[in-house]
């Protein structure tokens, strides 16, 4: 699989996701006393819009990226498997209607909590791997145009 179809797939499914979370969104607020959805519904349907065109935006630069075929899929896959991730656990937290706030001491997941080691390994994991990925080829972007 090349890089770029990676991209389009990734924002594919992103997209989808973010137009079935649209009608779980829909749905939760016609239903609550207040008018509002679930935090995590609210939050899985806003990322995923955002994370299908900041794949389309990783494609962009796929061009410019300064590794080979193999070496560039890494680059965009890693960014985008950790855009995956951070939407599978808010959908999650959405179906579970277990937290407001994944990241507040304990770390609840339904019944159960997630010790904080495994959340701070997990979100350095994710900084460096997004922030790497692009910077791989935002650097390979800079190389060309200077």
């Amino acid at each position: 699989m090349t890089a770029d179809l990676f991209c389009l797939l990734a924002a594919g499914v992103f997209f989808t996701s973010g137009l079935l979370t649209g009608v779980w969104k829909y749905v939760g607020i016609m239903h609550a006393e207040t008018a509002q959805a679930p935090v995590y519904v609210d939050i899985a349907h806003r990322t995923s819009l955002m994370y299908a065109f900041s794949a389309i935006l990783l494609r962009e630069f796929v061009p410019y990226s300064p590794l080979g075929p193999t070496g560039t899929l890494w680059a965009v896959a890693v960014p985008i498997l950790f855009f995956a991730s951070a939407i599978a656990m808010y959908i999650l937290h959405g179906i579970l209607r277990d937290t407001d706030n994944q990241l507040r001491r304990p770390h609840v997941l339904g019944r159960g909590t997630v010790p904080g080691v495994l959340i701070t390994v997990y979100m350095v994991a994710l900084i460096v791997g997004e922030i790497g990925g692009f910077a791989i080829l935002f650097y390979g972007l800079l190389r060309s145009a200077f």
